[in-house]
């Protein structure tokens, strides 16, 4: 169960790292000024010489550089951000989905570099790496005073090289030296399996590079199974790449049908299509979302829901209806700006309201598992909503709670839901009209 501090960090370091686009047509030359600008900056120059020259203690200019850089994106919305070499590069192998290292899942606890998990079939996985297990040294460098980035930058690294760590387990007398050949790790950011009466059930963490082919393949797999109807699980995916998402939603719909459309300053209408095959996948569907799914997800929700290809059913989601491009910098760091706001294809604007399920369906809370929402509406700095025709009007201020961590199958109560209408699925489809798509627009 998530404490609310945790709950907090958790969904402000998610909303740092939703759906992206990584942009090709900016570089740091594409950049131009007004003379106006140059005149600004020029004060700028100065007060970095006076504190280089005059400060009490010697500073790092590019450091300086950096913590203005962040501070003038922290004006403008929570989305928009800086990105040090390390993070750019880190960033990049999240949306990559693969990496060079051991396969274990860390974090600080008490100050202690302690093990998560060991991901299954790695070699850390191999070699015995379990959770709770606390990593004291890596390479014989103790990690007391180590962060989390520095620890994970060390023990990943090219495919056959070695790293040693130093394992302290609960039941042992002394520390062990592990030393562990590394490997490709691959995140999978797709899971499934077939539940009762033939429905298939696939649950996407979040939008990668490789999401689309990871749910064709889960796809073909369920469907020799025998599968008669699907399970789309999109709660808690905090986003990822658009194109991922675009490609994830043309598995459900056919070629060329219009899955979102973006819009800039200018107001360029860019479309986003389905490039996928003529005969999607056409089963009967249920899309689950919640207060955790956020736009990567968003995007799919809304096309399903707008071609009445799937039936949405959970809670509101978060309501991120903004893309932001990742424009690399001449150091290796890089760019994260928002560019454009994007749009359902029935032109409904998700900024700030989000997806309303079709069927609303809240998870039972138990010993007090109800934590505060938050919204992208609560964070400070957030872009407002273009098609609020009022926007002087009050928003509801009335703390909303809500469960975040999804509970096991059997008291999953939003999964047993979509479930029971999976079986009726024939009469509901003639009370509510759901129909697959047969129209390319």
């Amino acid at each position: 169960m998530f404490g609310r501090k945790r709950f907090l960090v958790l969904v402000f370091i998610s909303v740092l790292a939703l759906a992206v686009v990584l942009a090709g047509r900016w570089s740091i030359t594409d950049v131009s000024a007004e003379a106006e600008t140059y005149e600004n900056l020029k004060v700028f120059t100065e007060v970095l010489s006076v504190i280089q020259r005059s400060y009490v203690e010697k500073v790092d200019s590019k450091e300086l550089v950096y913590d203005a850089i962040r501070g003038m994106l922290k004006s403008l919305d929570p989305h928009s951000g800086f990105l040090p070499p390390d993070a750019y590069k880190e960033m990049q192998v999240e949306t990559k989905g693969e990496f060079g290292g051991l396969g274990i899942q860390i974090s600080m606890r008490d100050g202690i570099l302690t093990v998560i998990a060991p991901i299954e079939d790695t070699p850390a996985w191999r070699a015995g790496i379990k959770a709770g297990d606390k990593i004291v040294k890596i390479n014989g460098e103790p990690t007391k005073d180590m962060t989390l980035q520095d620890a994970v930058n060390k023990m990943r690294g090219p495919k056959g090289t070695s790293v040693t760590i130093t394992i302290v387990r609960e039941g042992w007398d002394e520390p062990k030296d592990f030393t562990i050949i590394r490997d490709i790790i691959r995140i999978k950011s797709v899971r499934f399996k077939v539940l009762e009466d033939n429905i298939g059930y696939v649950k996407i963490n979040q939008f990668q590079q490789r999401t689309a082919s990871e749910l064709a393949s889960a796809l073909k797999s369920l469907s020799k199974d025998g599968i008669t109807s699907l399970i789309l699980d999109l709660r808690n995916n905090p986003g990822g790449l658009l194109n991922a998402a675009v490609d994830v939603t043309g598995q459900f719909l056919p070629k060329n049908t219009l899955v979102v459309y973006i819009k800039g300053r200018t107001g360029e209408r860019t479309e986003y299509r389905t490039r996928g095959k003529n005969s999607p996948f056409n089963l009967p569907m249920v899309v689950l979302v919640n207060q955790g799914s956020a736009s990567a997800s968003e995007i799919v929700a809304g096309a399903l829901k707008d071609w009445k290809r799937a039936v949405i059913l959970g809670v509101q989601t978060f309501g991120k209806g903004s893309v932001q491009s990742i424009i690399p910098l001449s150091d290796g760091s890089g760019l994260r700006l928002t560019t454009a706001r994007y749009y359902t294809p029935k032109g409904t604007s998700i900024q700030t309201k989000g997806i309303t399920p079709d069927i609303v369906v809240k998870l039972k809370a138990k010993n007090g598992e109800e934590h505060p929402v938050i919204r992208e509406k609560d964070l400070r700095g957030h872009l407002e909503n273009d098609q609020d025709k009022d926007k002087t009007k009050e928003e509801d201020t009335k703390p909303e709670t809500a469960v975040f961590k999804v509970p096991d199958e059997k008291d999953d109560t939003q999964l047993q839901r979509a479930i029971d209408l999976l079986k009726t699925w024939t009469i509901f489809k003639e009370l509510s009209g759901v129909s697959n798509v047969t129209a390319n627009p």
